[in-house]
This record gives structure tokens, sequence and C-alpha cells, in this order.
């Protein structure tokens, strides 16, 4: 067996494991910093447990692939992706959507044409990265001198700005990470934004073009009535 197929069993074995613990961390992340706000209590002593057990996860899945694709220290360099999420465990929960297709395609063919699987998969996606990212501004943010996000809504409603590339203005991050989240929001709302707007164009051209194709059952340009 080729190391391409080990390292596709393994991905298919972990793909619903990975996308709970995604979701438990998500989820630990949320408790700790909008009903906690620190980890000296019991509360937060579990909610930083689950956090370091599910990172756990996310480390010895990244090994095992590193492993079975026998490439090295090239590994690193060709999953940036997957290593850069690894640093960065709060974008983990966009593993839902990929479970979401998976557990599709377990039970069959896809009920949704594939331009309007990218929308309710780049919608999925929005929707988990930004209550991500507001989570993680509002930690930053809250409590800072001059900050103007200073409630989780003020954090949900610059998330929704930047997203949608619309920028008001009236709140802004001033800590140096609340900027840096802001910038991978930008990036990550340019990118999704363009995967909607471009598969709901290539929609709208498939659906015209049919609408100019003659029926099948209508004559030609220059054929007579059929005989009778």
């Amino acid at each position: 067996m080729d190391r391409d197929s080990r390292t596709e069993r393994w991905e298919r074995r972990t793909e619903i494991p990975l996308g709970v613990a995604s979701l438990l961390y998500l989820t630990a992340y949320a408790v700790h910093v909008l009903a906690l706000g620190d980890s000296s209590g019991a509360g937060g002593v579990v909610c930083l447990g689950v956090l370091l057990a599910a990172w756990a996860v996310f480390a010895l899945d990244y090994a095992v692939r590193w492993r079975l694709s026998g490439e090295g220290a090239r590994f690193v360099r060709t999953h940036w992706l997957d290593t850069l999420v690894l640093l960065l465990p709060l974008l983990r929960p966009l593993r839902v959507v990929r479970v979401y297709e998976a557990v599709l395609h377990r039970r069959g063919s896809p009920r949704l044409a594939l331009h309007a699987r990218v929308i309710v998969y780049a919608g999925l996606s929005v929707a988990l990265l930004g209550f991500a990212g507001a989570l993680a501004v509002y930690q930053q943010e809250h409590s800072e001198p001059g900050a103007t996000i200073r409630t989780f809504g003020d954090a949900v409603w610059w998330t929704c700005a930047t997203l949608a590339t619309v920028g008001y203005g009236d709140v802004a991050p001033v800590t140096p990470v609340g900027r840096l989240v802001a910038v991978g929001l930008m990036a990550c709302g340019l990118a999704l934004l363009g995967a909607v707007t471009g598969s709901f164009s290539s929609w709208l051209l498939q659906v015209f073009s049919r609408e100019e194709e003659p029926a099948p059952d209508e004559p030609g340009d220059g054929e007579g009535p059929p005989g009778k």
C-alpha cells in the first residue's frame, strides 16, 4: 500500500473525531472567554483541560500525517496551512465543513449542486471563523485602555464589518494581537467572498446558457413543420 493511500485512509477515519475535537475546542474557548474570564476556578481548569486535550489530538493527527507522508522536514513547507492551523487552533473549527462534506458523501451523492454547496460551505466557514475571531478580539481588547471593543457585541459587530470588507471604523482593535486577528479576518473575508460571488456568477451563466438552448422537440432554424 502506497503512502498516499495510507494518508487518505487515516484522514477518512479521523475526519469526524477531529471535527468533534474542533467543536469542543471552540466551545471551551468560548466558555473561558465569555463566562469565566480566568483559569483560577474549577471551571477554568476544566476549560483549560479541554483545550489542551483537543490540541493534543490535533498535534497527534499532524504527527501521524507527517510520518505517513515520508517527506520529512519538507512536509512543514508543503503543508504550511496545516502547520498554521496547528499553531492557531482557533482555525480548526473550519474542519466542520469538511465533516459535513464527508457525511454527505457517505450517504450517497450530495443533494445540492456544486455551486450551491460552495455557497453553503462558505457561509458555514464565515459563521465559524467570525465567531472565533470575535472571541479572540474580545479577549484581547475589552480590558485595554482606550479600546473601543468593550463588549462581545462590539466584537461581533466589528467582525461582521471586517469579513464583509466594509470597515465602518466605529470600532477597531488597538492591541497588536487584535490587529493581527483583523488582518487574518480581512484575508479570509476576501477569499470567501470571492468564492461565493464566483460560484454564484458561474451558476447564473449556466442558467442563462440553458435558457438560450432550443428545446429538444423544437425544430431547428430553416426546418419546415414535421410531416403529417
